[in-house]
């Protein structure tokens, strides 16, 4: 068995657990896999959903939010975005402001689907996200926001102290989601 059918199969087992009212950490799940998988992941993708719909007798639904186009679509809308382009040091005053687009684009996906407590959205690219924001502030901006499970696929390695590194690339952050890996079964 192959690492992303690991992963499949350590995912089905997770949600098929019942959910409890929780806090919005507690909600956040972590699909953890390495960096060099992450075209495998998004071939399939329609693997998780279908998986999450046939989960619980089909009591979840699916939504997909995929973040690695919105830096691109946020500097277009910027007014000076020319002036950024020839000067990308400028963009560390306002970066923050980037954080506030995904929220936004969150937002929107909300108001467009009709989701439950019981649906999951799955939201994909963190790793386009690398050196501009951190993926733990955008999680936690974005959990609250939504009463069901938010479905992180994450390129990048889990231990055992909680500990997440996206991409490998630096020091990781503690953070207390539910983590699914594909180094063993569950």
């Amino acid at each position: 068995m192959n690492k992303i059918d690991v992963l499949l199969k350590n995912y089905i087992k997770t949600i098929e657990i019942p959910w409890r009212n929780t806090a919005a950490a507690q909600r956040v799940i972590f699909a953890v896999y390495n960096k060099t998988d992450e075209l495998r992941i998004r071939a399939r993708l329609g693997e998780f959903e279908i998986a999450t719909k046939n989960a619980e007798n089909g009591k979840h639904g699916w939504a997909h939010f995929d973040i690695t186009n919105t830096f691109a679509e946020w500097m277009h809308s910027l007014k000076y975005a020319q002036s950024y382009y020839q000067k990308p040091h400028l963009l560390g005053s306002i970066i923050k402001r980037y954080g506030d687009f995904i929220e936004k684009k969150f937002d929107e996906l909300l108001n467009k689907e009709n989701l439950s407590s019981a649906d999951i959205i799955a939201v994909t690219g963190v790793g386009s996200v690398f050196g501009l924001i951190k993926v733990s502030e955008l999680v936690d901006k974005l959990s609250p926001r939504f009463s069901g499970r938010l479905l992180v696929f994450f390129p990048g390695s889990y231990s055992e102290m909680h500990n997440y590194q996206l991409l490998d690339g630096y020091d990781g952050w503690n953070y207390h989601a539910i983590p699914i890996t594909c180094d063993r079964e569950i």
